[in-house]
């Protein structure tokens, strides 16, 4: 039975309203033995709103599991928790709290006293005995295996069937001595009954001898039963753990016969390849076997035109019933020969060696040129302060201030900017330098789709708002030696505000993008959507990718625990190929049986086929399955419409989320590429954001000098911008001046944003920001009459929108040291 992995529980409040007792139309059961089955209905705490609720819970085999109701024991576990690690604790006479000291905790009451302590027994009992078992079977892997073939397989075998033997008969002995146990208890009774209607005559001492006789007897079989049950224990006790061996030993053997069975399988398919393709190969080869042996499998994955009989060759290759990794020698590639296929056989155990081979063999490869030492990163920053948030130290600021001179504490940020948390979306670049090296368009897809969900995984536990940038900020980040890229941003617009993005690697791609931000406030949760689209060009292949991002949703905003979740659909498309990628971004429901935050996804070409099924989730991992057939027939979806079967071969992994660092949660759940982004280096442009004052401040952990240095560069910025219009004015001309009034005061649906960082309440009217499209002053010239330093805004001709593009000279200024250009926004 599937289980939904088990969430941490709120624990309710100690004033809460107890539930009446309910009588429950269910026989009380009794406690039971440690190896029995204990079932019931307990109330279990949920969440503030809807408190306890009666819930149906089973405990079996050292698990207690528990549904709705006893209708779902068939289907639908709603969690399950293991009281070999779990602590029991009472809280009063009729609460207990389970908990396994992680992410699991059950506040659970009981009906009455009685049934309480009746429950806590049956789960300590229950404790007890998978505590024993555990310790028992890691005891039992520390002897030795017996023999596992040959003679000693006879042996042992032989050693079993005697063992049965005698067991057998000491069930017997048992199955005798219980007869007579019952037969001279019956007389034993019968006797006493008559012992107690005789009187005092003759008769009695003969009556009396009666009882004695067989009270004896009884005594002596009741004698002969206890020690053959100790016989019996003893002996099952002697062999339990070389049964466990014995079984193990054929499980191995059985494993064993798989991997021999499948590379048997693998020899036969390749020996049919290089048949095939033996016809074709040049005669001067001087080793035709291991040549067209590669050949043979060259031909058959770099290109789809032989698509039919490729497909047939993997029906043969991974067999349904087959499920052990196959070797990994049978899937090499050389260096200069690897395609997207044989990195699809060689993932699971060969993903890591076949990178480090094609890495080694590319002559444009860093690791090919001289070593160049690395620069070390830090690993830590401070440890976030324990500030508690005073509501009157910030209205206390408010009194007397216009709304839009508010300002908004750093309580509520972290100490990067929204410039630093664009660029992390590179944290993952191995998989883009992966897809680089794809000869195959749609398995390039498949890198490109996990890249995009590879983004989102440092968001899981990031509730922090990070620093809107100044108008004009820029953030590098030159990991040239490193990863062989080098990316920067620049905040291009303030009003909307919009950030462009550019990077560029020595691997053969290039990812761009400017997004704008856009957020509605509906009172519990607040979602932010961005808007703008990404672009990745590969240069080898010419291929041009797009997609957007999705919605992000943070709840709890007015009383609760913030948490973050990403829901939405993203569209992949490849301009060049017409090939799709459609990934669907499970919005997280309390109600739904599949796992949190989920997402799909089906790459198809430009004629709708699909070829790849993607699936993981957001925050974990992602992997790909290869289609290898699919049908119209499962169950209809929420159109009405059928859902179509897809039959894939087995699952591979494209993408795992690395740990954070030791001591994340004290670091604002920063990952490690997180921390070095504030971290100062030389020779950067002024206007970076590691040279950004109140962030530093409040990576420092003085707070108060935070908000101080905040309030200061948002009026200068405030300052900076009233110039700027002052100077447009004087240099518009009076036609300009009435056209942008006719513009301004046509009707057009608006939406209020709040721009929580520079003006904390400061209202700016934008104009259909929330539907993607830009007002016509942004399409027609800069709202903030401002022009971007690196970036230049052209017409995307993928897309056809209006974007900034880089225009190069960031890193030659840099070479140079000339910043003379560069505008005083600290």
């Amino acid at each position: 039975m599937m289980c939904r992995r088990g969430t941490k529980q709120i624990g309710p409040p100690s004033d809460t309203v107890k539930p009446r007792a309910v009588v429950m139309s269910e026989p009380k059961a009794p406690i039971p033995a440690p190896g029995d089955t204990y079932k019931g209905w307990l109330f279990k705490w949920t969440n503030y709103i809807k408190g306890y609720q009666r819930r149906w819970f089973v405990l079996s085999n050292g698990l207690l599991s528990y549904y709705r109701t006893q209708a779902e024991m068939g289907h639908t576990c709603r969690g399950t928790i293991n009281l070999a690690t779990a602590n029991i604790a009472v809280e009063d006479s009729c609460n207990f709290v389970i908990s396994n000291g992680g992410t699991q905790t059950y506040h659970l009451k009981a009906s009455s006293e009685v049934e309480r302590q009746r429950w806590i027994t049956a789960l300590e009992l229950a404790k007890a005995k998978a505590f024993r078992m555990q310790a028992e079977s890691d005891d039992s892997g520390d002897e030795s295996s017996p023999p596992a073939s040959g003679q000693g397989g006879g042996s042992r075998n032989s050693e079993v069937q005697s063992t049965l033997r005698t067991l057998g008969s000491k069930v017997e002995d048992l199955s005798t001595c219980n007869d007579l146990i019952a037969k001279h208890g019956s007389a034993l009774q019968r006797s006493l009954s008559e012992l107690e209607g005789v009187r005092l005559e003759g008769q009695t001492s003969e009556k009396i001898r009666q009882v004695t006789e067989r009270a004896t007897l009884f005594r002596i079989t009741s004698n002969a039963m206890i020690n053959a049950c100790r016989d019996f224990l003893a002996l099952a006790q002697a062999h339990s753990k070389r049964w466990q061996k014995a079984l193990q030993a054929e499980r191995e053997q059985r494993v064993r016969l798989e991997e021999t069975l499948e590379q048997l399988a693998k020899q036969h398919n390749h020996l049919e390849r290089a048949f095939r393709g033996a016809t074709v190969l040049p005669p001067s080869q001087s080793n035709p076997a291991i040549d067209s042996k590669g050949s043979a499998a060259s031909k058959g994955d770099a290109s789809d035109e032989d698509e039919e009989n490729e497909f047939f060759d993997a029906c043969e290759d991974v067999q349904e019933f087959i499920t052990v990794p196959a070797d990994p020698k049978y899937h090499r590639r050389s260096g200069s020969n690897v395609s997207g296929i044989s990195s699809e056989l060689g993932m699971d155990d060969g993903t890591t060696s076949l990178d480090e081979q094609s890495l080694a063999s590319n002559p444009e490869s860093p690791q090919s040129q001289e070593v160049v030492p690395v620069r070390k990163r830090r690993t830590r920053i401070p440890d976030k302060p324990n500030y508690s948030l005073n509501l009157w130290s910030i209205m206390k600021n408010c009194i007397g201030k216009e709304l839009s001179k508010i300002p908004m504490p750093v309580n509520f940020n972290e100490p990067l900017s929204m410039l630093q948390r664009l660029s992390e979306d590179l944290e993952y670049y191995e998989l883009l330098d992966r897809a680089a090296k794809c000869q195959n368009s749609l398995e390039q897809m498949c890198y490109v789709a996990a890249f995009t969900v590879s983004s989102y995984s440092t968001t899981v536990h990031r509730t922090g708002k990070p620093f809107n940038p100044l108008l004009g900020e820029t953030f590098e980040l030159d990991r040239l030696q490193e990863s062989g890229y080098r990316s920067l941003c620049e905040q291009v617009s303030h009003h909307p505000p919009a950030a462009a993005h550019h990077a560029i690697s020595e691997r053969g791609w290039t990812l761009r993008q400017e997004i704008a931000l856009a957020s509605k406030f509906r009172g519990k949760y607040l979602s932010i959507m961005p808007l703008g689209s990404i672009h990745c060009i590969f240069e080898k292949s010419n291929n041009h990718y797009t997609w957007k991002k999705v919605t992000t949703t943070v709840h709890n905003i007015i009383v609760g625990k913030l948490w973050i979740d990403q829901s939405g659909e993203i569209d992949v498309v490849n301009h060049r190929t017409g090939d799709r990628c459609h990934l669907k971004f499970a919005p997280y429901s309390y109600f739904s049986r599949d796992v949190a935050r989920k997402v799909t996804g089906v790459v198809t070409d430009k004629d709708g086929k699909a070829h790849y099924v993607l699936s993981g989730t957001w925050d974990e991992k992602m992997e790909y399955s290869r289609v290898m057939q699919s049908s119209r027939g499962g169950e209809n979806g929420a159109d009405g419409r059928q859902k179509t079967v897809y039959q894939t071969l087995k699952a591979k992994e494209l993408w795992r989320k690395t740990p954070l660092p030791d001591g994340a949660e004290n670091m604002y759940y920063f990952s490690t590429l997180a921390l070095t982004l504030n971290e100062p280096e030389e020779g950067i442009a002024p206007t970076d954001s590691r040279r950004r004052p109140d962030q530093r401040l409040m990576e420092q952990g003085r707070w108060e000098e935070a908000n101080a240095e905040k309030q200061r560069l948002e009026e200068k910025q405030r300052t900076a911008r009233r110039e700027r219009e002052r100077e447009a004015n004087r240099t518009s001309s009076p036609t300009e001046e009435a056209e942008e009034v006719e513009i301004a005061s046509e009707p057009s649906e608006t939406t209020y944003k709040t721009d929580t960082d520079e003006t904390s309440s400061d209202l700016s009217l934008s104009t259909e920001t929330l539907h993607g499209s830009h007002p016509p002053e942004y399409s027609s010239g800069h709202p903030d009459n401002y022009r971007a330093m690196w970036f230049e805004r052209h017409v995307d001709p993928a897309t056809g929108e209006p974007t900034h593009i880089y225009r190069g000279g960031y890193w030659e200024a840099k070479e140079q040291g000339n910043w003379d250009s560069c505008p005083d926004i600290f």
